[in-house]
């Protein structure tokens, strides 16, 4: 489980560059590359996509 401090810095990696946090929460895989997708097409589609990933 991790710990409020850990989610805090993913929040705010998230809000700076989604697909890292993304990849530190989830590691390489379907969600780290649909994440990367959502944030080349629009911004804020990838930064909704990674906060649901980090706080779910």
């Amino acid at each position: 489980m991790a710990t409020p401090e850990s989610k805090l810095l993913l929040v705010i990696i998230a809000i700076l560059i989604p697909p890292l946090a993304v990849g530190l929460k989830d590691g390489v895989g379907m969600q780290l590359i649909l994440n990367i997708v959502l944030t080349l097409i629009f911004y804020v589609p990838g930064l909704l996509h990674a906060l649901w990933i980090i706080l779910r």
